[in-house]
């Protein structure tokens, strides 16, 4: 929901303060990038907030300004960081032990990684049963543990002297569990904290503390932590921003990419078999059935929505879908996914694509984690509130403004939509392309 159009808004002052609950090899690897570009003077790769062009007009009118020039985004030299941990106590470390980034370019970084320390995480091993909390938080209740990010949160604005927070999960895919009773609305929720219910779960409590506190939150992994009915009418009462969730990386950016290319030439497609090996903190919660499950759930939903084989059953009716993935360890954060599609076309005639992809899953996921604080900053001062579905463009399992409507997933689309709510927000027309 949208309560104010954005063409007046005022150039953004101050500090913003960025907090990610999880300092691991995702939001580690974003904060040393951010750091590095700013010493540098570089604009970070991956960055459609900080590289990417926005046409306005007609095409001959060549205006083709860069998004940060268009809109008035947060600059990179206004970010401060800070985040909660469950294992390492401060970015250094946590980037050290993720591995992601070579040494010899955190060395430059060190002092400052070192001296942004983690606060203790809300943490509960049913969630992600594979990792070891060891500084956690204590508390008789989850009523309490909100309570205590909620002063999380406070004293870090107070103490880093920002203008404005926004919240992005980084931390581990938690366990499936499908929405309880307990999520139907708010207070259901607030009493279920206080009892202890045990279908909340940390990025629950996370959200909950962030939209009770007036920080946008943006939900980077495939956990039900905004997408509950409670969530959305928090986010509404209080006119704060979400978005989520899952960050598109790898293999679903690839699919995304791809399946919307075969479908316009209306090719036929009898199945999809994406497989992963990854052995980082990810790959290691993500190897437990339970937290798999929820990955799952996200990856499958892509194809369907955007080959339609309701509208195509000649075409896409009959798909087999298959995702697996596997954890490797020596593999580390470089993530190898393997894609085999087999189509068909005239007279039915088979052909197959295989995909074989190398990626860095961290160096994929940072400059989503920049655009996404930067975005939901500037729909926080936009005046826009609850689920920002024009940000579908960086979720693998985005959320629709419309629950009746499902999401749109082909991220040419979701890119049209990203960049005509800027235009409409800034009093430029919708691009549409016609050259009626």
């Amino acid at each position: 929901m949208i309560m104010t159009t954005a063409r007046n808004l005022a150039p953004a002052t101050g500090r913003l303060g960025i907090l990610t609950p999880g300092l691991g090899a995702v939001a580690s690897t974003f904060i040393a990038g951010v750091i590095a570009a700013r010493n540098a003077g570089e604009a970070p790769i991956g960055s459609l907030t900080q590289n990417a062009r926005i046409r306005l007009g007609e095409r001959s009118e060549n205006r083709n300004p860069l998004i940060k020039e268009f809109v008035p985004l947060a600059d990179l030299n206004d970010l401060v960081f800070g985040g909660w941990d469950p294992i390492s106590p401060n970015v250094l470390e946590a980037a050290e032990t993720a591995g992601v980034l070579r040494p010899e370019d955190l060395a430059p970084l060190s002092g400052e990684l070192e001296g942004i320390v983690g606060m203790d995480a809300v943490f509960d091993q049913k969630w992600v049963s594979r990792l070891e909390g060891v500084r956690v938080k204590t508390a008789p209740t989850k009523w309490e543990l909100a309570e205590a990010v909620m002063a999380d949160i406070e004293n870090f604005r107070r103490e880093n002297d920002c203008e404005r927070l926004v919240m992005v999960w980084c931390a581990s895919t938690e366990a499936f569990h499908e929405a309880d009773p307990v999520h139907e609305s708010i207070e259901s929720f607030e009493a279920g904290l206080k009892a202890n219910d045990p279908a909340i779960s940390p990025s629950q409590i996370y959200s909950y503390a962030a939209l009770q506190s007036r920080v946008p939150f943006a939900n980077g992994a495939p956990n039900f932590a905004v997408d509950l009915p409670c969530m959305i009418e928090l986010a509404e009462r209080n006119q704060v921003p979400i978005a989520g969730k899952d960050f598109k990386t790898g293999q679903t950016l690839v699919k995304t990419i791809l399946a919307p290319g075969l479908k316009a030439r209306m090719l036929g497609m009898s199945g999809w078999f994406s497989t992963n090996i990854l052995g980082n903190r990810d790959g290691e919660v993500l190897d437990a059935p339970e937290n798999f499950k929820s990955k799952e759930v996200s990856k499958l939903g892509v194809l369907d929505t955007i080959l339609q084989p309701g509208e195509y059953p000649n075409l896409y009716g009959d798909l087999d879908h298959v995702v697996r993935i596997n954890y490797y360890k020596p593999r580390g954060d470089d993530k190898e996914g393997w894609d085999n599609i087999d189509i068909f076309g005239w007279m039915g005639y088979p052909m197959q694509l295989k995909v074989n992809f190398l990626c860095k899953d961290s160096i994929l996921a940072a400059p989503l984690v920049l655009d996404l604080a930067l975005f939901m900053d500037l729909a926080q001062r936009a005046g826009a509130f609850g689920v920002q579905e024009w940000l579908s463009f960086y979720f693998k399992a985005p959320e629709s403004a419309n629950l009746e409507v499902a999401p749109e997933h082909d991220i040419f689309i979701q890119q049209i939509k990203l960049k005509n709510t800027l235009r409409e927000w800034m009093g430029e027309e919708p691009v549409t392309h016609s050259e009626a």
